[in-house]
């Protein structure tokens, strides 16, 4: 038994605990430190377990609830989880189930049950391989599904839980002129399926890419920036788009809230060779006057779960109207820094029309000089069917589903009469 091995499904074992008891975001783990004691190998191994077991917890609960009278401690309940899939993906069971036996037994509240880790296991170890891949789709929890399936459809949500159980491959945005490694998707990103360690990736070290899904890609092609407009990416962390009005020869300011999360920002610019003035500031009170503005608004995130698995167990969508509030006074607030003739593209990665297609059809109605700009989400690889009432752009997990699917986003550009 490798005792990297055992360090890595620790660590992926509290970080379960801290999603499923505290609520907490797997982002929120590791920006805590959570897997800083780990050399890189075990942490991607932490990581990618963490993952693998949010994302089959569905399968993973009902094979152990067969062989459990009750429901053990979180602690022990999450090694038997993170041990049932990684014996349904093919891993050795002897490997697993003594390490999972050794991290249980050496804790003092639960030391007494790795009796029982080690027997349940093994009977998972018997039949589970051969039961996983019979079960159904794991479905998302009540709390989202049914708004979701009241937005989109039950036939629509079955397909976007098949792309989410399916995970999400790496993609890459390439800087113009450049190449990088993949496969060239419709819309003009690059995809990876088995990508490795991104710093290793050829054209990493000489900043020729980021990595950035291809549906969080369109939202700059929509707005099409032009070299030397003034442009502001409000809510620009971690800086994807940013690379991209950069590329593009703008005069870019990228705004955040967020300090810690503007160093990613300056990183990437450093790593690219790219320029732009990164402010840390509240979107709200920002002034100025703009050619062009980017609002990636935050929202709940929904359409992010194939690559966020931790999000539906993490959240309740409690906080669903406040973020709907803060959504419609940043796009009022943007527009007010747009200069006559200027366009604004407002977008959000959520599945909630509350989001996305309201917000916009609200803002419309709010603002005599505001119109959506149907003929600019006229861009390679988009599909007519994906325009909205509105003229939006609503992109779905479930869709390139023969490709690996793409986050979903909902994308508008709003233009403002001269």
């Amino acid at each position: 038994m490798s005792d990297n091995a055992t360090a890595a499904r620790r660590s992926a074992i509290y970080m379960l605990d801290q999603i499923l008891g505290e609520g907490r975001l797997l982002s929120e783990c590791l920006a805590a430190g959570a897997l800083d004691r780990l050399a890189p190998e075990d942490r991607a191994r932490a990581q990618r377990l963490t993952l693998e077991t949010l994302r089959g917890l569905e399968r993973a609960d009902r094979l152990l609830e067969n062989h459990l009278n009750r429901t053990p401690a979180l602690t022990v309940h999450n090694a038997l989880r993170l041990g049932a899939v990684e014996l349904c993906h093919g891993e050795a069971a002897h490997g697993v189930v003594n390490s999972m036996v050794d991290i249980v037994g050496r804790s003092r509240k639960h030391g007494r049950l790795k009796g029982l880790v080690n027997a349940v296991l093994r009977k998972v170890a018997a039949e589970g391989p051969e039961a996983w891949p019979k079960m159904r789709v794991p479905r998302l929890p009540e709390w989202l599904r049914d708004p979701l399936i009241m937005a989109w459809g039950e036939d629509a949500i079955a397909g976007m839980e098949k792309a989410q159980f399916a995970g999400a491959p790496l993609d890459l945005t390439v800087k113009p002129g450049a190449s990088g490694p993949g496969d060239v998707l419709p819309t003009g990103s690059t995809r990876l399926h088995d990508a490795g360690q991104v710093t290793a990736l050829p054209g990493y070290g000489k900043g020729d890419w980021w990595v950035q899904d291809a549906a969080a890609a369109i939202p700059v092609r929509i707005l099409a920036p032009k070299p030397g407009e003034k442009i502001l990416d409000l809510c620009a962390a971690p800086g994807g788009k940013t690379l991209q009005l950069a590329a593009a020869g703008a005069d870019v300011t990228a705004l955040d809230v967020s300090e810690t999360r503007l160093a990613r920002v300056h990183e990437n610019l450093k790593r690219t060779g790219l320029k732009a003035n990164v402010v840390a500031g509240d979107a709200l009170e920002h002034q100025g006057q703009y050619d062009a503005i980017l609002l990636d608004a935050p929202c709940s995130a929904t359409g992010t779960i194939r690559r966020h698995p931790d999000l539906p167990f993490a959240k309740d969508g409690s906080e669903f109207g406040e973020l709907i509030e803060l959504q419609a006074r940043m796009l009022a607030h943007a527009w007010s820094l747009l200069k006559p003739g200027g366009r604004l593209v407002y977008c959000t990665c959520s599945l909630l029309p509350d989001e996305g297609e309201v917000q916009v059809e609200e803002a419309l109605d709010q603002h005599p000089d505001m119109s959506a700009d149907r003929a600019a989400l006229n861009i390679a690889g988009i599909e007519s069917e994906w325009i909205s009432e509105e003229g939006g752009l609503r992109l779905r997990p479930d869709y390139w589903a023969d490709l690996g699917g793409m986050d979903g986003f909902y994308i508008a550009r709003l233009n403002k009469s001269a």
